[in-house]
């Protein structure tokens, strides 16, 4: 704040100068000029560190006694609280996201088991009955021809006696 007064003041008196140096003798005109720069030269510096004593003094006096101390620590004390539970529910979310997400895999995973699980038991199934129908007619089959056999045997050792 302290060096935009000064420069405002060193351009105020830069334009006074300027002025000056119209109506005035050259001489008169150099002389405002010279002084001009000089106070701007001498005013810049005083501007800084008077910033620099601002931004100091800011910095600094909260800590200049007990009660200010003790305000500007429990002033960080709720930031860093406010922070811790910023972060916590952040925490929670992520935590609470992960888990939907792992059950809805786990479902997911767990229905195409039970879905192949289903088509196998039922493709067992259909071939074991397939196979079963298959061995009965075998049998049926075979048992028909030994009964044909057995006729015919039978009618042969009849016809030999």
């Amino acid at each position: 704040m302290a060096t935009q007064s000064t420069n405002g003041k060193a351009k105020s008196t830069a334009k006074k100068a300027t002025k000056a140096t119209k109506t005035a003798t050259p001489k008169a005109a150099e002389k405002n000029q010279v002084q001009a720069v000089a106070e701007a030269a001498v005013d810049f510096p005083v501007g800084a560190v008077l910033s620099v004593t601002d931004r100091l003094s800011g910095v600094v006096e909260p800590w200049t006694s007990r009660g200010s101390a003790e305000k500007q620590l429990k002033s960080y004390r709720a930031e860093a609280r406010k922070s811790l539970k910023r972060a916590e529910r952040r925490g929670t979310t992520a935590r609470r996201k992960a888990t939907t997400e792992a059950r809805k895999t786990r479902n997911k995973v767990e229905r195409e088991a039970r879905k192949r699980q289903r088509t196998v038991e039922t493709t067992l199934k259909r071939n074991r009955n397939e196979v079963e129908q298959r061995v009965r007619k075998a049998i049926d089959e075979q048992t028909s021809r030994a009964q044909d056999l057995v006729g015919t045997v039978t009618d042969q050792l009849a016809a030999l006696r």
